[in-house]
């Protein structure tokens, strides 16, 4: 699988490609900015984009969910949930001093338990509420996609709208850790960690 990963958009939010090496077909998950940086990579890796995943609706995630649709044309998916946001990402950035264009509506409305295939790799969608009502994580084989759910050394904010800490709690240890230990774990902001690395030294989850 081609992992490729970008820091976009002043919040520095993690944007990440993943790609089929036999077919050439690719997701995107969060692309919160810099659109145009994304397509050139995905250009440069002769990547065909099936899919555009939000794990949740905040603005710094999503921001360029309307120029990936509309240059490449693949389905917007993202929780129920968090759905309705992605009409007021105007609003919301403006609260932070910043501009950004509302997305399109969603194409697809993940539940826990979907799975989104392209080329040979399926993602295993698993709902993890807590940062955000619709908040997702994504896994295949080895790899865990948290966005904001989950860091190195820490947890996702809970005092969004939306957000509740115990929920958090709950779910990164009944649902997260309960997949294999040796799981990479990509974040939505900051370096990739481990399971077994949280699970040991992460001061929330102790």
């Amino acid at each position: 699988m081609i992992i490729k990963k970008l820091e976009v958009g002043p919040i520095m939010a993690n944007c990440y490609i993943l790609g089929c090496e036999n077919t050439k077909e690719a997701a995107v998950i969060d692309p919160g900015d810099d659109s145009s940086r994304i397509l050139m990579t995905l250009a440069q890796e002769k990547l065909k984009v099936k899919a555009i995943i939000n794990t949740h609706g905040h603005f710094d995630h999503v921001g360029a969910n309307s120029k990936m649709k509309e240059v490449t044309g693949a389905p917007i998916m993202i929780h129920a949930d968090d759905a309705p946001m992605l009409a007021q990402l105007d609003r919301t950035a403006a609260s932070f001093g910043l501009s950004v264009e509302n997305s399109p509506a969603a194409d697809r409305h993940l539940v826990d338990g979907d799975q989104v295939s392209f080329g040979e790799i399926t993602l295993k969608v698993i709902h993890t509420p807590g940062h955000s009502r619709g908040g997702i994580c994504l896994y295949t084989k080895g790899s865990l996609f948290v966005g904001d759910t989950l860091f190195s050394g820490s947890i996702g904010r809970t005092d969004l709208p939306g957000g509740d800490y115990n929920t958090l709690i709950s779910n990164i240890k009944n649902k997260l850790f309960a997949l294999p230990d040796d799981t990479v774990v990509y974040t939505g902001h900051g370096p990739e960690t481990t399971l077994a690395r949280e699970k040991s030294s992460n001061p929330f989850l102790r």
